[in-house]
């Protein structure tokens, strides 16, 4: 293994290289494996001596790996895999659940997302431009797969959910007020919109939503913490969903 492989591997931590090289790292023996066995393009894996053997597969040691690894604490496996480019539009979507995150930025909630819609069958998740790179390695590692099933998006969102309700497509949204989200009607396709860790939903793209949801403690009069995780209110929303159309 070389200087110029080591930095490299090490460059992916930044966004920007990941866009310039088109290439992400994923760490993990089962997730390189899977990995190798999709349909994305794996370029070099790097591994310890009888981890993964194969023609695209560098053996290095203990001491490389945690040279080369992207995360606390280094794994037996790493990959360089070619990013995928995904093409969607608004009225492809008529007859499917989507995900759609209005600036999501932690990478543990994206990547927990991504793994809750793969979890639902939720093929694509539509990002606003402003949330966390879900090639980040900590992203990709907290889908713990899921990366390679689910489709991510980043686009305009404001006018990608305009185009949407200007098809028909129904539009939710969670907010801290408006229906139960028990007692409102929910159609088997259509977007759910998750906003901001912090902030919510934006009010720009909040004028695109057909209906707000509220998803209301337990009991209902209860004073309540101030928000629900954004990670933890999408699981919650899928699976009602889900369960109101299975």
């Amino acid at each position: 293994m070389t200087k110029a492989e080591i930095q490299l591997v090490r460059s992916l931590a930044d966004k920007r290289n990941r866009d310039r090289e088109g290439l992400f790292a994923a760490e993990g023996e089962k997730l390189v494996g899977e990995l190798r066995a999709s349909h994305l393009r794996v370029r070099k894996i790097y591994a310890l001596d009888g981890i993964l053997p194969g023609p695209e597969t560098t053996t290095v040691s203990e001491k490389e790996m945690e040279r080369l690894s992207l995360l606390k604490t280094p794994n037996r496996a790493l990959a360089l895999v070619e990013t995928p480019r995904h093409r969607l539009s608004a009225d492809e979507l008529g007859d499917r659940l989507t995900l759609a995150l209005d600036e999501v930025q932690n990478p543990g909630n994206l990547g927990t997302i991504i793994r809750l819609a793969d979890w639902f069958g939720i093929r694509d998740v539509v990002c606003s431009t402003d949330s966390a790179d879900c090639f980040n390695p900590k992203v990709v590692q907290a889908t713990m797969g899921a990366i390679l099933r689910v489709r991510v998006h980043y686009v305009d969102l404001e006018r990608f959910l305009s185009d949407a309700r200007s098809s028909g497509i129904p539009v939710y949204g969670t907010f801290l007020e408006g229906e139960n989200l028990y007692d409102t009607p929910l159609t088997p396709t259509g977007i759910l919109l998750m906003g901001n860790e912090g902030r919510g939903v934006s009010e720009a793209c909040a004028r695109h939503v057909n209906r707000k949801l509220f998803i209301p403690p337990y009991p209902a009069d209860r004073r309540a913490t101030e928000s629900l995780n954004v990670a933890m209110a999408t699981g919650i929303a899928c699976a009602e969903f889900r369960r109101r159309n299975r």
